[in-house]
């Protein structure tokens, strides 16, 4: 993967991420899973419903590894695993966590409405770099 794009955004749940470094014209693309497929579900003692899905820190890790020379990170996805994962970062890489500038309740777009819609995000701040 090109590490020569500024900007990355990551759309993700709990059972995958979809990586994105671009720029004005190109992108690349990177999908990452978890090693464990199965679905981790954790019911809480005498309550009923389908309990929370909890990501793997090495899933986390890995999307950590994959936009670690990003200069400016867009997270992105439908459910909570933005803020597990933000949660992580705090703890785990504040260094990335400071390159997060926005975090955002996106439901399943396609890989071009992802880039797209990052490309629209970050548009204001780079024109502000411009002058």
């Amino acid at each position: 993967m090109s590490t020569s794009h500024f900007h990355a955004a990551i759309w993700m749940d709990h059972r995958h991420a979809k990586v994105f470094h671009f720029n004005g014209t190109e992108a690349d693309h990177r999908e990452l899973h978890p090693q464990n497929t199965s679905v981790h579900l954790h019911h809480k003692a005498n309550k009923v419903g389908s309990g929370h899905e909890v990501m793997e820190p090495a899933f986390m890790n890995e999307i950590v590894l994959s936009v670690s020379e990003a200069g400016e990170i867009l997270i992105m996805g439908p459910g909570n695993a933005k803020t597990e994962f933000m949660t992580y970062l705090e703890k785990y890489s504040p260094v990335l966590k400071a390159k997060i500038v926005g975090v955002e309740t996106v439901d399943h777009p396609s890989d071009g409405e992802i880039v797209a819609y990052a490309r629209k995000f970050f548009k204001p701040a780079d024109a502000m770099r411009l002058h």
